[in-house]
C-alpha cells in the first residue's frame, strides 16, 4: 500500500468558463498525476458570485471530491437548503453560528487509502468582520485530527500578510494551507519548516481575458469613473489553476507542492 497520497487543490472556479475547463481537463489530470483526492473552490461558480446545485453536481461529475467556498458562498440564497444537506460542500467555518452549511469535513480517500480532513476558513482583513479564523482553527484542528492526520485548509483571504501569518500559525499542525480569493496565482509555493505545504493564492480557473474573471469593460469603468457598473462573467482565454501536494499518510506532513497552470501564458 502507498504511504503517500496526491491531493489537488483547484483555485477559484469562475462561472461556466471555469467549470468547462475543469470538466475538460480534470479527468486527464487525475490520470496523469495519479491524484487521490481533488478539492476545488467553487464560491464563484454561478455568474461569478455564489453557487447553484446543477453546477456543484457538474464539478463532482468531473472528479472533484470536495468543494470549498468563501465570501460569495451565501450570495445565492436559493442554495441555502442544499448547503444544509451536502457535507462535501463547504463554506468558511468562522461565519457566525446559524448560517447554513458545513465548514469542515473528514472524508474517505478513494481506494481505501484512509481519510482526509478539509477545513475552510476566511480571513478578516479587508473582508467581513466575522469570527477569528486563527482562534477557530485552534478548536477544530484537534477534533479533525482525531480521525485523520491529513488535513488541508482552504484559507479564503484578501491580504497576503494574513495568509502568510496563517501558514506559519498552522505550520506543523496541518498538511497544507492553500490561499484562495484574489484570483491571481502566486509563485511562493513551498514546504514550511514543520512539514506544511503553503501557497498564498492558488489562482483562478476561468477566463483570463478579463479582470479577475469579469468582463474588462465594466471593471475598467468602475476604476475610471468611480461609480457602479454591472459585472458580467468573461468567456475567453480559459486557464486551469491548481496545486498538487504530496502528503505522507501516517504523519500528515507534506513532501512536495507543485503549481499546475494550464495552458501556460504565451511568453
Amino acid at each position: 500500500m502507498s504511504t503517500t497520497i496526491n491531493v489537488m487543490m483547484i483555485g477559484d472556479v469562475i462561472s461556466d468558463s471555469g467549470l468547462n475547463i475543469v470538466e475538460k481537463m480534470l479527468p486527464s489530470f487525475i490520470q496523469k498525476y495519479e491524484l487521490d483526492f481533488v478539492i476545488a473552490n467553487g464560491e464563484n461558480l454561478h455568474e461569478g458570485r455564489g453557487l447553484n446545485e446543477e453546477m456543484i453536481k457538474r464539478l463532482y461529475g468531473a472528479g472533484v471530491n470536495v468543494i470549498t467556498g468563501g465570501n460569495h458562498s451565501f450570495d445565492k440564497h436559493k442554495i441555502f437548503p442544499y448547503m444544509a444537506t451536502d457535507k462535501r460542500l463547504l463554506r468558511p467555518l468562522n461565519y457566525p453560528k446559524g448560517n447554513p452549511g458545513y465548514g469542515y469535513g473528514v472524508y474517505d480517500i478513494p481506494n481505501g487509502k484512509g481519510k482526509i480532513g478539509v477545513l475552510n476558513l476566511q480571513g478578516r482583513t479587508f473582508m467581513y468582520p466575522i469570527d477569528c479564523p486563527f482562534r477557530t482553527s485552534d478548536w477544530i484542528i484537534d477534533k479533525i485530527k482525531q480521525e485523520s492526520q491529513v488535513l488541508f485548509v482552504d484559507f479564503h483571504a484578501d491580504a497576503s500578510a494574513e495568509k502568510v501569518a496563517m501558514g506559519w500559525y498552522l505550520n506543523g499542525k496541518v498538511s497544507a494551507v492553500l490561499g484562495t480569493h484574489t484570483h491571481t496565482p502566486t509563485a511562493d509555493e513551498r514546504i514550511l519548516s514543520e512539514g506544511t505545504a503553503y501557497i498564498s493564492d492558488v489562482g483562478m480557473t476561468g477566463a483570463y481575458d478579463s479582470v479577475i474573471g469579469m468582463k474588462k469593460e465594466a471593471a475598467m469603468k468602475r476604476f475610471v469613473l468611480g461609480t457602479p457598473s454591472k459585472y458580467e462573467s468573461a468567456t475567453e482565454d480559459n486557464h486551469f489553476a491548481s496545486v498538487i501536494v504530496k502528503v505522507e499518510l501516517a504523519t500528515g506532513k507534506a513532501k512536495n507542492i507543485q503549481r499546475l497552470f494550464f495552458p501556460e501564458f504565451d511568453k
